[in-house]
């Protein structure tokens, strides 16, 4: 089977943001990227598939060129294809991310055999983005491409022999099951598997992977960043009521005042 993998450089889960003077975008003088987590068990998946069924697993990223850093990880991980749409940098909104996504998998797909081209049996995205967090890209291009679709996902089953793709969502007190045709769209939730950690040999034969670079081409759509603000910071203080035995009154009078005696 054939498996695209869409995955998204940003800013590293954790890292304090800052906004630029004039508050369009994000200050990345000290920052380190990675992919979104969600995105990291949708490149396992595919790993996983492929290992499981055969063929070959394609990661593709709209960004950046230093969005390659993403690709080759993927590539490390056993993804053995990769895609890079580069722009200049600059937030694209979801509308012409989507549409320049959609072209570049009809692209790819067109393409002879002897060129990596076919037909993508699953199109794999994250739920949402770490950074943004719209959830719109995956259904606008499973839109455009006219592809069934399902998101929050947390478990994959492939039927080679029927064609079809089963998948898995949790709801409250249970779950759903979604049968559908391929080829398909699925937006993955983090705890769908456990992402593997590159092995130094995997992470040596992903320098060796031809990364295919395509100019991004999609037409803005109607959503425009107006301003980014800064959340106002959340301080918290220790304070320390005593050491040993002369805390004791300390202590109760707090819980006194807590409500709790």
């Amino acid at each position: 089977m054939r498996i695209l993998v869409c995955v998204k450089r940003v800013p590293a889960p954790g890292a304090k943001i800052n906004i630029t003077a004039d508050e369009q975008s994000v200050d990345t003088a000290h920052l380190g990227f990675a992919m979104s987590p969600h995105e990291e068990c949708a490149v396992e998946e595919a790993v996983q598939l492929i290992e499981r069924f055969g063929g070959d697993a394609t990661v593709l990223t709209l960004g950046p060129p230093e969005a390659e850093e993403q690709l080759r990880y993927s590539a490390s991980l056993g993804i053995q294809h990769a895609v890079l749409l580069t722009t200049d940098g600059t937030a694209w909104d979801p509308q012409r991310t989507a549409r320049a996504i959609a072209s570049a998998v009809a692209d790819l797909e067109a393409r002879p055999a002897d060129d990596g081209g076919g037909r993508f049996d699953l199109i794999l995205f994250g739920n949402e983005s770490a950074d943004a967090g719209g959830f719109q890209v995956g259904v606008r291009v499973a839109h455009a491409l006219g592809r069934p679709i399902v998101n929050a996902i947390k478990g994959i089953e492939v039927d080679l022999d029927a064609g079809t793709v089963t998948a898995k969502r949790d709801i409250d007190g249970g779950f759903e099951i979604y049968s559908l045709p391929v080829p398909a769209v699925l937006g993955v939730k983090e705890g769908l598997n456990l992402p593997r950690y590159p092995t130094m040999k995997g992470r040596l034969a992903s320098k060796k992977v031809p990364v295919t670079v395509l100019e991004a081409d999609g037409a803005a759509g109607g959503q425009r960043l107006l301003r980014l603000l800064q959340p106002a910071q959340q301080e918290s203080t220790t304070v320390t009521l005593g050491i040993g035995p002369e805390a004791a009154a300390a202590v109760v009078d707090l819980l006194d005042e807590l409500g709790v005696l």
